[in-house]
């Protein structure tokens, strides 16, 4: 498939820049080879990886790290699986440790997650805002997740985190995004006064159209892992977020036209058969 034209623009996020706008996570893979194959074809240079979640060496032996080329991507160590502020920090800082050895820039960078239970896997609001404040205290650059509560996002903000990353919906559900007008609002809490604020959407994504309806919405990013690695064909899926995320924030950028309840003709009825200008 055509690779899709890269945008003028980048991201930056706690004074790294990315050249792309999609993160892209690195579990529930068939292989590391497949995984690799697909961060390629997704255009990203920022991959999640979940410390605790994820073993390093699978059972064939192989290192996931022998397929993260540090000098092509930055890798962005997460917190899931972590289900106190405490076990978020603890989880945290051997990440840090594993990315400082590897030399990768995103070493003093978090996805904080401190989930609430295992039904739902919501983020627990206290727990979360706790970790942000330790972590960003130690000098971590934290990109947390969150529900899409415009008071606890700001709050997120306020306590110094560099991203709030809502959720379009639970975590691996597919569902795309619920809420669109509860994330307008966290953009306007968030970019009101700071226009240049990433927020970034994290989790629920089920198909491309998913992501270019939150990159419409005016966020900055998404974060997406399932939808990619389960997908029929996963390969085939990574480059159709690419393209729906280039798509998603040309759209943004250009400003759809207004809603209306009735019709508007689109060609001008000046100069048609029978119409003159006196009526």
């Amino acid at each position: 498939m055509p690779p899709v034209p890269p945008t003028a623009e980048t991201l930056t996020v706690g004074g790294i820049t990315l050249a792309s706008r999609l993160v892209v996570g690195t579990g529930k893979y068939r292989s590391y080879a497949e995984m690799a194959r697909c961060l390629e074809a997704a255009g990203t240079d920022c991959v999640t990886v979940a410390v605790r979640r994820e073993r390093l060496v699978n059972a064939a032996g192989e290192n996931i790290l022998d397929h993260l080329d540090p000098k092509r991507y930055t890798i962005l160590p997460n917190t899931a699986g972590c289900f106190t502020a405490d076990e978020a920090v603890r989880v945290a800082r051997l990440g840090r440790e594993l990315l400082r050895d590897l030399g990768n820039p995103g070493s003093e960078w978090v996805k904080l997650e401190v989930l609430g239970d295992t039904r739902t896997l919501l983020p627990d609001p206290i727990g979360t805002l706790d970790a942000t404040i330790r972590l960003v205290a130690e000098g971590f650059t934290v990109l947390v997740y969150t529900s899409d509560d415009p008071v606890v996002a700001r709050r997120l903000k306020e306590a110094g985190a560099a991203s709030v990353m809502p959720a379009g919906s639970p975590i691996g559900s597919g569902q795309g995004i619920l809420n669109p007008n509860a994330l307008k609002i966290c953009l306007e809490y968030l970019k009101g006064d700071d226009p240049d604020y990433p927020v970034i959407v994290d989790a629920g994504v089920g198909t491309a159209s998913d992501v270019a309806e939150a990159m419409e919405l005016g966020v900055d990013g998404v974060l997406l892992n399932t939808a990619i690695a389960h997908a029929t064909d996963p390969l085939r899926m990574a480059a159709a977020m690419q393209a729906a995320c280039y798509a998603g924030r040309q759209a943004f950028l250009a400003g759809r036209i207004p809603r209306r309840l009735y019709a508007t003709a689109s060609s001008p009825d000046e100069g048609r058969i029978g119409h003159s200008a006196g009526g």
